[in-house]
């Protein structure tokens, strides 16, 4: 889905210290349209994880402000089960998002706890293990599943809430090549729906394929913020923030250096179009 005009999580001025005074995250300034897809990267210890807590009030900041929809986040506990109801998280570790006894009794949590019928919970429960494709594994004990399907029950247990934004810290992390995969075409599936996604990762070559837009984190500060192409066409900027440009770009910029008429592009699709148009190689 490509984004709308419309502003729905905004960050303004955010900073925030540990109590012994280490300084997280400081001065970060953010706006997510409605229906983005946007990454968060940055080496370990860049702030990522910290700044994802604070989108849906799992942390307070020390200074600024978050902003959903347009309205100022406040911490008292009816305001952060409104905020909750929007803007659902997907921790990196999901065995810390999982703790009921079956898999259907863990998806049915949330919705339960916004005091719905049981009929509308049912029917939540049912159509979230639809859309990731765990129906069948409703009586299974969630720590039974493998890394990916426990992913896909914690991501279903989100869609349970029916949230209009979600949040996904380092989504794709220790999963092989078919959770990676699955695990995207859940994400690309909501975002066509008109979900707004936000994750995490250091992983280039998958962002590459999923984000429209790329904030780039380091040492707790913004060192860029624009579309997919931009950050990861700007090989001395990842250098600074200790990562690694995609390959297919590397390639290009390799044989632009050597002289070669081609645009820099990001993935391996579209660098051996430029390859072929540079009559590098045969169609």
């Amino acid at each position: 889905m490509i984004g709308s005009d419309e502003t729905v999580l905004e960050v303004r001025n955010l900073g925030y210290r540990y109590p012994n005074g280490t300084v997280a995250i400081e001065n970060i300034n953010l706006k997510i349209n409605r229906g983005e897809k946007v990454a968060i990267i940055g080496s370990n210890g860049a702030g990522k994880s910290t700044l994802l807590s604070h989108f849906n009030g799992l942390k307070e900041p020390s200074e600024g402000d978050i902003l959903i929809e347009g309205d100022i986040m406040a911490y008292d506990r009816q305001s952060l089960r409104n905020v909750r109801q929007k803007v659902g998280v997907v921790f990196q570790n999901s065995t810390n998002q999982l703790f009921a006894p079956t898999v259907i009794e863990d998806v049915a949590f949330g919705p339960m706890n916004l005091g719905l019928s049981r009929d509308e919970v049912d029917r939540r429960v049912q159509e979230s293990l639809e859309a990731v494709d765990m129906i069948g594994f409703e009586d299974v004990t969630p720590h039974h599943l493998s890394g990916g399907q426990q992913k896909r029950i914690a991501i279903a247990g989100i869609i349970a809430m029916r949230p209009e934004i979600i949040i996904l810290d380092e989504p794709t992390a220790s999963l092989d090549p078919q959770g990676v995969d699955q695990v995207l075409g859940i994400l690309n599936e909501l975002n066509r729906e008109g979900i707004t996604i936000v994750i995490s990762s250091h992983d280039v070559e998958m962002i590459t394929e999923f984000a429209d837009k790329v904030l780039v984190l380091h040492h707790g500060h913004v060192e860029a913020f624009g579309t997919t192409e931009e950050v990861f066409a700007n090989h001395q900027l990842l250098k600074k923030a200790h990562l690694k440009p995609p390959k297919a770009s590397v390639l290009l910029h390799m044989l632009k250096k050597r002289g070669l008429d081609v645009d820099v592009k990001l993935n391996l699709e579209e660098a051996c179009d430029e390859i072929i148009d540079a009559k590098l190689i045969k169609k």
